[in-house]
């Protein structure tokens, strides 16, 4: 019996000015020939995100895909149940939400770049639709570098020597001392120190790597000045030209490069009474370092990886170190 031949032949449609792209000619239930993966990798540095329409697969497939662009990790630092069978997998599951964070559809709805509050945020993401709802729910991205970019000169260049604190619940109120999550980020902190522009690893273009959902405070200025920098950083962030938005439909998959973006879980479901379930992997990240050569430092906690358990007592033991970048998305030569 002959076997399918690996498909190598992908189309890019650019979807928005700064950032977005769509890929088609490819069925992720199928063998993808290395070239095809290089092309993949080439549009998710060019575009930043990238989408797949009408990709029915299951959470092995997901892995597989995402292990064709480096280590898979565990499925998030703060996750106590994961799928059975699938430790890889982050059900993004709005029952799942309500039952254990008192939240509805997200684990953040502010702008935020995944898992900044470790020391080597995931280096990509990649979301798939399960079960969606026809109207609402579309998720917005940000280029980074387009936000850095965006500043004048004389604040690049201040922004170039700055560094931030970044934790879980860094601007968020509780109003519910017994919530589930906030006991958990309480038991298990999470800060690091990043540089607040970030030198990528691959296209060596610099980023404003700060996000409303984790960044708290800038280091060496008053906490007046802080927030008054925090302010102009994130209206770069969130700044709507920088930006382009998703309506999921069933079977969708973005992917994207969580080293130059930040991303904004849906603002309209509230809305309706509708379900929807979305599964996460990431790949594990490097260190950032800034254009002072700063490399990124923790204040608590460990790195994040491939461990099987992070909330397991001897979590201090991590399988892989991250001195140097754990996955390069760069074409193949």
């Amino acid at each position: 019996m002959s076997q399918t031949k690996p498909q190598s032949v992908i189309q890019v449609r650019q979807l928005a000015g700064r950032i977005g792209a769509e890929i088609s000619g490819v069925d992720l239930n199928l063998p993808i020939a290395d070239s095809a993966i290089s092309d993949i990798r080439r549009a998710l540095l060019k575009h930043k995100v990238v989408f797949f329409r009408n990709q029915h697969i299951d959470h092995a497939q997901q892995v597989a895909f995402a292990a064709y662009f480096g280590e898979v990790t565990y499925a998030h630092p703060l996750e106590d149940e994961p799928i059975e069978g699938a430790p890889n997998i982050l059900p993004i599951d709005r029952r799942r939400y309500e039952r254990k964070n008192g939240r509805r559809y997200s684990y953040d709805n502010q702008w935020h770049t995944d898992v900044t509050a470790v020391v080597n945020p995931p280096a990509a993401s990649i979301l798939r639709a399960f079960n969606v709802p026809q109207i609402g729910g579309d998720t917005h991205w940000s280029n980074l570098v387009a936000a850095y970019e965006g500043l004048s000169a004389p604040l690049r260049a201040l922004a170039d020597g700055l560094k931030a604190e970044h934790r879980f619940n860094a601007n968020k109120q509780f109003s519910d001392s017994n919530n589930p999550f906030l006991k958990r980020i309480q038991a298990n902190p999470l800060v690091s120190i990043h540089p607040v522009v970030r030198i990528h690893p691959e296209t060596k273009e610099r980023a404003l790597f700060v996000n409303p959902g984790f960044t708290s405070h800038i280091l060496n200025v008053s906490r007046s000045e802080s927030d008054k920098l925090l302010e102009i950083f994130f209206e770069q962030v969130t700044k709507p030209g920088h930006t382009v938005r998703f309506h999921w439909n069933n079977g969708d998959i973005a992917f994207w490069d969580n080293r130059a973006t930040a991303h904004l879980a849906p603002q309209d479901l509230d809305l309706f009474d509708v379900e929807r379930v979305l599964y996460r992997v990431t790949l594990t990240g490097d260190i950032p370092v800034g254009p002072d050569g700063f490399r990124s430092q923790i204040v608590e906690g460990k790195p994040f990886g491939i461990e099987v358990s992070p909330l397991a007592a001897d979590r201090g033991s991590v399988k892989r170190q991250v001195d140097t970048p754990a996955v390069e998305l760069v074409p193949a030569s």
